[in-house]
């Protein structure tokens, strides 16, 4: 039997537990209820037949015998695999062995009964953390209507869909992977992946992920990511990595478990030497084990980890969620982070009394020609294409795009384009962003002004991370400096780094480290990987985030929801506050109960007292780190 303080090898939810973990516990809580068993009928015969004391010792020794196998052999264990876990388990076979030597065969049984029942407290230290991840994993497994090329449906496992499949997803239903909307109109509760509370409207055209619902609508979807590559599967593996990872200050104190358990010993022998009473020395054992102590940070980190997950934020490690209370500036990117990364039209210009929207209307059917991304944007900008038929269609690499349309032709592009066929334009507005303009049948209609908008979130992150003391705010961005700056006046943001390369944008992270700040380096690119390694934390836009940003960064924000920065922060605060309050009950409570052991304070069953004072601090450890199950995001 193996005290495992804060490894949380223990579950009794069957769905958080492998085979081997259910075995375990149900062996060692059989023993447990046994050894009861057994020394409660000793001790029932010693009062019925006080003059055969033999018969009660027999059943103790029984009793002893069956707890003592399984505690010696996780006390020889830790003797090869020495860690400060280990602790416990040599210091529980030491007092065992104290007690049977001393020929109270009860105490030595009862003590590792009490430790085991102390495990069903530890396990609510990893329980909030392997819930979440086994309800996402519940969510990777569901159900797919996949559409076949007959166009009938196929109902399997999302396990078997391929990138390309086409899926309907009728209202009640689960979306079985990431995919993007080819037909139908919806609201999907992002909650699960995201931690957005409220249902999401989407449409063709956008994207929608793994594991989320749709709650009303029949949506029809091409599947894009599966399985591992999917933003679920993805989330899945950070937070199992994050579980699996141990805080800083957990490392720290293994180095150090050789030298407590000498301590220890010194304490006790001690206490033998001065008073000669043995209950003493056998308490100093069972009080000096650390399982508070060694608890504290793990189950703060993992109560954390699962919270930040909750608000759709993925810390890769624990260290990192100790990072995040340090810091004091942000580096952030531009394009797909303080905006939207995909352009939107922003204002049209027309030079003809036709209606904005008839114009609107011929731009957005010419734009679903190219697949250029101001194409792209005029044909998202106009939900009614098919009004206006066209035949003749031409790409001109470079300039725009022709065809011919029941009132003549009509040209979309630059310029240039219209230059080349001799049509007359408008002056061209002064604009930051893309610009093209518009004609039909020889007749210049307009410009359409187009510009990749900053999210509408982006102004108030920025002034919450403010709020929190991060008063440094670098904005660093690959773009045109005129574009950096319109961005950065409009976010608040009062340093600018435009037009930068991957390596100058490592550069500036590095100068910011050098100078003594500890910089969140923010972006969702490529090109900003480096600088996602570099900087104190580094976080990646989940959403639409490149793989290698998302591989790059310690964390990532699943909504790409910019106020979940703030969110973070202030969690890993009260994460921090909430491990000193820990480490101190841990530390402090066994100091003063291998005190009040090696005094004698404990009377005549000093180690069994020792035992359950001992599960008793683990309670108050757990309870305190509940109270960050409660954690609320400030009110948007």
């Amino acid at each position: 039997m193996s005290h495992q303080c804060s490894h949380g090898h223990i579950h009794f939810t069957s769905d958080l537990q492998t085979p081997a973990e259910q075995r375990r516990m149900s062996r060692q809580i059989t023993l447990a209820m046994i050894t009861l068993g057994l020394l409660l009928l000793s001790l029932l015969w010693r009062a019925i037949a006080p003059g055969q004391l033999a018969v009660s010792d027999i059943l103790a020794g029984i009793a002893w015998f069956l707890v003592a196998v399984p505690v010696f052999r996780a006390g020889w264990h830790s003797l090869l695999h020495p860690d400060l876990h280990g602790v416990t388990d040599q210091l529980i076979v030491l007092a065992m062995l104290g007690a049977w030597a001393l020929g109270d065969l009860m105490t030595a049984a009862l003590l590792p009964v009490i430790m085991i029942f102390g495990h069903i407290l530890e396990e609510r230290s990893v329980m909030g953390t392997r819930q979440a991840i086994a309800g996402l994993s519940r969510l990777a497994h569901s159900r797919a209507r996949r559409v076949l090329q007959d166009g009938s449906l196929e109902n399997i496992s999302s396990q078997h869909l391929q990138p390309g499949d086409i899926v309907d997803v009728r209202p009640g239903d689960q979306i079985p992977a990431d995919g993007r909307i080819i037909s139908g109109h919806a609201s999907v509760d992002m909650a699960s992946i995201t931690g957005e509370p409220v249902p999401v409207e989407v449409t063709v055209g956008m994207s929608v992920f793994g594991g989320t619902q749709n709650l009303n609508g029949l949506l029809r979807i091409e599947v894009i990511h599966t399985g591992e590559d999917s933003t679920l599967g993805k989330v899945i593996a950070l937070m199992q990595e994050a579980e699996q990872a141990k805080p800083p200050i957990t490392r720290m104190l293994e180095r150090y478990a050789g030298h407590y358990l000498i301590l220890v010993l010194l304490i006790a022998a001690t206490t033998w030497f001065l008073t000669y009473d043995s209950q003493a020395m056998l308490a100093v054992l069972v009080a000096a084990c650390p399982c508070a102590l060694v608890l504290s940070a793990p189950a703060t980190s993992m109560a954390g980890i699962a919270v930040a997950a909750r608000h759709g934020i993925l810390i890769r490690n624990a260290a990192f969620l100790e990072e995040l209370a340090d810091v004091d500036a942000v580096i952030i990117d531009k394009t797909g982070t303080l905006t939207q990364g995909r352009l939107q039209l922003v204002n049209a210009i027309l030079t003809t009394e036709r209606p904005r929207e008839s114009v609107l209307q011929l731009a957005a059917a010419l734009g679903t020609a190219s697949n250029h991304p101001v194409s792209r944007a005029l044909a998202e900008a106009s939900p009614t294409l098919n009004v206006i038929p066209l035949c003749d269609v031409e790409e001109i690499q470079g300039l725009g795009v022709i065809a011919t349309t029941g009132s003549g032709q009509a040209l979309l592009g630059r310029s240039e384009l219209f230059e080349r066929y001799g049509i007359n334009i408008s002056p061209q507005p002064d604009h930051d962003g893309p610009i093209v303009g518009v004609a039909e049948n020889g007749v210049f209609l307009g410009w359409f002004l187009l510009d990749d908008t900053i999210r509408p979130e982006a102004p108030e992150a920025m002034a919450m991370l403010k709020t929190l003391g991060i008063d440094r705010q670098l904005l660093l961005t690959g773009d045109r400096h005129l574009a950096a700056q319109r961005v950065a006046q409009q976010t608040g943001i009062s340093e600018l780094a435009a037009e930068a390369l991957p390596a100058e944008k490592l550069q500036q992270v590095d100068q910011a480290v050098k100078e003594g700040w500890r910089p969140m380096v923010v972006g969702d690119g490529i090109n900003d990987a480096l600088a996602l390694k570099a900087g104190a934390v580094g976080i990646a836009m989940g959403s639409n985030g490149a793989d290698i940003a998302l591989a790059s960064a310690d964390v990532v924000l699943t909504s790409s929801d910019l106020r979940r920065l703030s969110t973070a922060v202030r969690l890993s605060r009260q994460c921090r506050a909430t491990l000193r309050v820990n480490v101190i009950i841990g530390l402090g409570w066994t100091v003063v109960i291998v005190i009040a052991a090696s005094m004698g304070f404990l009377g005549a069953a000093g180690a069994l007292v020792a035992a359950i004072l001992h599960n008793l601090s683990t309670l108050i450890v757990l309870l305190n780190t509940g109270r960050l199950l409660q954690f609320r995001e400030v009110a948007d």
